[in-house]
């Protein structure tokens, strides 16, 4: 797939490929003659029953995972209930802390349906079992099975929430694409501010960081706005929470949005948020009366590039017409249908799309959910509430768990001076886990070095945190370390660990896009991970030079100064309109390539 998404990357080819593409409908469930088949198949195994027109069947439950059928819960035996709670807890652990119980289907997927009684008795023990481990349950929706029964039988989908012990809430983020004036900053003001805007953009003022953002009305820097959500799954955010810690206390899940910049000028910052923060998701906006222009195409390749699963919502709705809106929607559906995408839209309309949309997108990476909203009017930014409410984390609790039992390493990404604090540094927690106290080492510097320090306090979301867990981002304080020995790309390490320092490393690459040849002595600005520099191509092995397309193991020399580096870590690369990926599969240690004077100077240091 990686050279056919190079596809994206060139702007200037036309839109319209991929028309011939069959259309697909996720809610279809398959042609006449399977479901007439399945009907007469169900109509044997259950002769009480005769299934209507719906297919009446789920993909059968997993062991793994959080979520769990459940035909009837009607007065289970004391040891009948143990099990349930423990079965809960595991689906909550699986869940990282959320879990979704089907009331009304088999194991095997038959959504069979509850009389009203019954249902009402399932949903009071499923209460019981919530209260005894400390969670709090929300009805997403009912829904009635088309049987031909005397009585209507009904299908409950709930949600299960709990907060980890060790945790304070649960934490999802959000990258937000998207072309300059698509209605990014807007979108999200009007999300995290809860009041909606007035048109001139009004709404996108408390997101700005810089002077010139505001009087350009573009953003230029990356900016993290939250969006909170209870354990009943209503809205927390700064309509009746006046500071970040009174959102974070009341809530217990968060989405962290990563707001990108929109405008060509600034791509290097939006690719290093896209490689650095490592977000869950990417909600690419799109404007309704523009389209697909700019940088749109080019976002979407990037975040597919990167693996990032990406959902896409359709601002400025109030300004366009009806068809103009269902214009642009199939403009997207073409685009994301073609062959270097082969992505699966569905366009969310209520509720019920809004629910499935969130648990298909968790579960299939190639179902594109499609909002269509408005920043001024409102309109359908409450399914879009849905849908961040419902969104599982990507990773479970096993990965997480395994991430934790690793040596500490925090990617800096952000550096500060705070009056009274000190140095403080922003940025991700890859693995480990980190304390308020912990000493650790700081690298590397120009001549490979890593020097030590200790960690003052620890903020997450603006509140203060004691300990932070591996794929958490928050911000330490340092004290009074001496701010010029930091840089961006920088990792703090635990002392034990045997850092991979290096200048030279080897990638195997895809080139996706480049107007002439790709050649030794080519300088691109490299992304891996929070490293972003200048390097020189010293080799393409096997090869002369390199076409769009083309892949081949290349190796590169950065110029200004040597970086932590991981075998296996993906790259990204580009200069103007060139544009390449790959992974790093070959590490040549500073030792190797470190000069005399570098080495007198390490000397005089010591």
């Amino acid at each position: 797939m990686d050279a056919r998404v190079s596809e994206l990357f060139a702007s200037e080819n036309g839109l319209d490929c991929g028309g011939s593409q069959t259309e697909v409908n996720p809610g279809n469930g398959g042609g006449k003659k399977a479901s007439a088949k399945k009907k007469r198949s169900n109509a044997r195994h259950f002769r009480s029953l005769k299934p209507s027109n719906n297919t009446p069947y789920l993909p059968p439950e997993e062991e793994e995972g959080n979520i769990e059928y459940k035909l009837k819960l009607v007065d289970p035996t004391q040891s009948r209930f143990e099990h349930l709670v423990t079965q809960m807890k595991w689906r909550l652990q699986e869940g990282r802390g959320e879990a979704v119980y089907q009331i009304g289907v088999e194991d095997n997927g038959m959504l069979v349906g509850l009389s009203e009684e019954d249902m009402t008795a399932s949903l009071t023990t499923l209460h019981k079992m919530a209260e005894k481990v400390g969670a709090d349950i929300t009805i997403l929706r009912h829904s009635e099975v088309d049987y031909d029964t005397d009585q209507p039988l009904t299908i409950a989908e709930v949600l299960i929430r709990k907060v980890p012990d060790d945790q304070q809430f649960l934490d999802l983020r959000v990258a937000v694409l998207g072309n300059v004036d698509s209605g990014k900053s807007t979108l999200l003001g009007v999300l995290t501010q809860g009041e909606l805007d007035n048109g001139r953009g009004r709404a996108r003022l408390n997101l700005f960081r810089h002077l010139h953002e505001i009087q350009t009305g573009r953003t230029s820097s990356i900016s993290f706005e939250i969006l909170g959500f209870n354990s009943k799954g209503e809205v927390v955010n700064y309509s009746e929470s006046r500071t970040a810690e009174e959102i974070c206390e009341s809530a217990s899940k968060m989405i962290t949005f990563i707001d990108l910049a929109g405008h060509h000028k600034y791509l290097k910052t939006t690719i290093f948020g896209l490689t650095s923060y490592c977000p869950d998701f990417a909600m690419l906006v799109v404007s309704a009366n523009t389209g697909i222009a700019g940088t749109t195409r080019e976002h979407l390749g990037l975040a597919m590039a990167l693996k990032v699963p990406i959902f896409i919502v359709i601002s400025k709705v109030d300004l366009c017409t009806r068809a103009t809106v269902e214009r642009t929607v199939r403009q997207l559906e073409r685009v994301l249908k073609q062959p270097g995408c082969n992505k699966v839209p569905m366009v969310v309309t209520n509720t019920d799309d809004a629910v499935t949309a969130a648990q298909q997108f968790a579960q299939s990476p190639n179902i594109t959910p499609v909002f269509t909203v408005s920043s001024v009017s409102g309109e359908n930014l409450d399914l879009l509430k849905v849908f961040f409410n419902i969104i599982p984390p990507l990773s479970n609790s096993k990965e997480q768990e395994e991430l934790m039992q690793q040596l500490t390493e925090f990617q800096v990404d952000e550096i500060y001076t705070v009056p009274e604090v000190g140095t403080v540094v922003g940025g991700t927690l890859y693995s480990g886990i980190c304390r308020e106290g912990d000493d650790l080492v700081v690298g590397p510097t120009d001549s490979g070095q890593f020097h030590k320090l200790t960690i003052g306090s620890i903020q997450r979301n603006r509140s203060a945190c004691r300990v932070l867990r591996a794929g958490q981002a928050a911000t330490l304080a340092l004290g009074n370390f001496d701010r010029t020995l930091l840089r961006k790309g920088m990792v703090m390490m635990s002392p034990e660990m045997d850092p991979t320092v290096c200048w030279i490393f080897e990638a195997e690459i895809v080139l996706l896009f480049h107007s002439k040849t790709f050649h030794k002595g080519f300088q691109v600005t490299v992304h891996i991970g929070n490293v972003r520099q200048t390097a020189t191509v010293e080799a393409i092995f096997g090869k002369e030079e390199l076409r769009t397309g083309e892949k081949a193991d290349v190796q590169f020399k950065f110029l200004k100064h040597p970086e932590y580096l991981k075998l296996g870590a993906k790259v990204l690369f580009r200069e103007g309109v060139t544009k390449g990926i790959g992974h790093v599969t070959k590490l040549h240690p500073i030792a190797q390539y470190r000069h005399a004077p570098d080495s007198d100077e390490e000397e005089d240091d010591d």
